[in-house]
């Protein structure tokens, strides 16, 4: 399960198990509805003690989406299932510290979107994508998602990654402005750290308050109930 580690005012919250590259229960540390709950009281966490947080993993994957398992499994329950997730992005999207995201290896759906809440990211130069697979797999974005997506990237950029399923390395996806940055896997981590570092100072309260001024419309979308009728 994620976990944190407090190193100092900068903390990292690992999207994995302690002590294993890869979780034998959630190896592409999907969403699985414990998960979401346990990476929830992380930021909490965070947010109360932290002045800077880092959001990574280990392994081949920073995280591979929604919890495709559960939802072929529980269908009826899929629109209560994204607004848990819709909940996740609004936490990371107004944690009042500067946050991060570490992006190890390939981002996929759900996972993508997650590293696009971040104020700033990093992502490993040397393997994995990100992407956002859902016209290729015959499905569609929340509207919540949508606008998320549509928020935090140029348009022709969203356009791209959401109508063709793209898959960006870090080159590529610096370039098109979906990463802050691309980093070998030596210094992926040190410098996710430094950026949290260079602005622990404005950490606090009204960084919280900045953030949902900053992102109210999108902060609405998350916020509309899924409808039933999505699918």
């Amino acid at each position: 399960m994620p976990f944190l580690n407090a190193d100092g005012d900068i903390y990292e919250l690992y999207l994995g198990t302690e002590g294993v590259d890869l979780d034998p229960d959630n190896p592409e540390n999907r969403f699985r509805t414990e998960w979401i709950e346990t990476v929830t009281g992380l930021l909490d966490e965070a947010a109360a003690n932290a002045k800077g947080l880092v959001i990574t993993a280990t392994g081949k994957y920073f995280t591979n989406g929604l919890d495709t398992d559960f939802i072929a499994a529980n269908f009826a329950e899929l629109p209560a299932y994204l607004d848990k997730v819709h909940a996740l992005y609004s936490k990371v999207l107004t944690l009042p510290v500067p946050t991060v995201a570490a992006i190890n290896g390939h981002a996929f759906g759900a996972g993508a979107m997650l590293a696009l809440c971040a104020d700033h990211s990093v992502m490993r130069a040397d393997r994995g994508f990100w992407s956002l697979p859902e016209a290729a797999l015959s499905m569609p974005f929340t509207r919540g998602m949508a606008a998320l997506i549509r928020t935090r990237l140029a348009d022709a950029t969203a356009t791209e990654a959401m109508l063709t399923s793209r898959r960006y390395g870090a080159d590529d996806a610096a370039a098109a402005g979906i990463v802050g940055e691309a980093a070998s896997v030596d210094d992926l981590l040190g410098r996710a750290r430094a950026v949290a570092a260079e602005r622990q100072q404005v950490a606090g309260p009204n960084l919280g308050l900045i953030k949902k001024g900053l992102r109210t419309p999108l902060l609405d979308d998350l916020a509309v109930i899924t409808p039933a009728t999505l699918l």
